[in-house]
């Protein structure tokens, strides 16, 4: 792989993050995520670049790109989808979506499919609990109320290349 750099339009982004905040410290994540968004995962040489375009020590940089599980250090298929199966999700039907995953692709030790199109991990909360249980794709996209019917649709979106569309959370009426 080449050297990455960020794209002059890309380093007026990042300049635009430092100017929000009391130091360029604090645009780490905002930058992180777009050198994420760019390049698809974080390795040694683009949290090097990130820790040169903000000034920092890339040890700083290094530390919230390993901290943070929204970012990713190593992408181990091409598209990742986190299943929630903390409490409320796990009890609403997380848990077993999570088994009907592995179990019909075959998920391997690190949750890839054998084609390496779908990596799966298990996300601790995702704040959606009404609408259990909740997926999240590539980190940007959130699918409410999943069974392994809407799952299978969400897969054969993903094979075509695009994300599902939006869904806004629903709104439930107290009465």
């Amino acid at each position: 792989m080449d050297t990455p750099t960020f794209s002059p339009a890309e380093k007026n982004q990042i300049e635009a993050f430092c100017r929000k905040y009391p130091t360029r410290q604090s645009a780490v994540m905002p930058t992180l995520w777009l050198a994420q968004e760019k390049f698809g995962e974080l390795t040694p040489p683009i949290l090097r670049l990130v820790a040169e375009t903000l000034g920092l020590p890339y040890a700083h940089v290094e530390g919230v790109a390993t901290f943070y599980t929204m970012y990713l250090t190593q992408r181990k298929g091409k598209w990742l989808i986190e299943i929630c199966t903390c409490f409320t999700c796990g009890e609403c039907g997380g848990r077993e979506l999570w088994d009907y995953a592995e179990e019909s692709l075959s998920l391997n030790q690190e949750g890839v499919s054998p084609d390496g199109l779908f990596w799966f991990r298990e996300a601790e909360c995702l704040g959606a609990c009404d609408t259990a249980p909740a997926v999240q794709i590539e980190g940007r996209r959130m699918v409410f109320s999943v069974t392994p019917h809407k799952l299978d649709a969400i897969l054969d979106s993903l094979r075509k290349g695009e994300l599902p569309p939006f869904e806004s959370v629903p709104i439930r009426n107290p009465d």
